[in-house]
């Protein structure tokens, strides 16, 4: 599947571009996904309802399901922040993953930025930045190569990355921490082996 993030501070509006690019997606018959990073005291859940009850008698994960969705609720026993790549391993393949927040994560990202906001960039030290999506383009702080999006045009954000979807196949770094234990594992494996079998080799 292929991901790519929208980052910039609180105001910026983010949530607003992706929103209007899920649904352009859509139209462009692409399955869509969205990670969003929340606040810490973020909840679905409610009060009196059965799910709500489950966690609050101890549950560690509670899973409800109909025939229209489902939500997967874990409680972490020892506060955590997951990392991006935890929780795009928790998702269902699609052909593109939106990732809202996360400013400081290792994907390929889109910097959301408006001068009224007063808030810094990212773009000059984040190598992940790919472009920039802005209603103020001839107020960046600092001058740059990178491609710059019109912040009110989430049609042409919409061609932007659909010019390009190889750029942003997501290969997890998970997957190759896995592997290279794995390959890790094998090769004391076959160590072991030799010094068992002397003739081995």
């Amino acid at each position: 599947m292929k991901v790519i993030g929208f980052c910039g501070y609180s105001g910026s509006g983010k949530t607003t571009l992706v929103e209007q690019l899920v649904s352009r997606f859509r139209l462009a018959g692409q399955r869509v996904s969205v990670v969003k990073h929340a606040h810490h005291d973020f909840d679905i859940d409610h009060p009196g309802k059965d799910s709500y009850r489950h966690r609050e008698a101890g549950a560690f994960e509670v899973l409800i399901a109909s025939d229209r969705r489902l939500a997967k609720i874990r409680e972490y026993e020892l506060r955590a922040d997951p990392t991006v790549h935890q929780l795009l391993a928790e998702l269902y393949e699609v052909d593109w993953v939106l990732v809202e927040g996360f400013k400081h994560a290792d994907v390929l990202k889109i910097e959301i930025w408006r001068a009224e906001t007063g808030k810094p960039v990212q773009y000059p030290n984040d190598p992940y930045v790919v472009a920039i999506a802005t209603d103020s383009a001839d107020r960046l702080p600092q001058p740059t190569g990178l491609p710059l999006l019109d912040l009110n045009d989430p049609d042409a954000v919409t061609a932007f990355l659909l010019a390009d979807p190889a750029r942003y196949e997501y290969r997890s770094p998970l997957d190759d921490a896995f592997a290279a234990a794995a390959d890790a594992d094998a090769g004391r494996g076959a160590g072991a082996a030799a010094e068992r079998d002397p003739a081995a080799g």
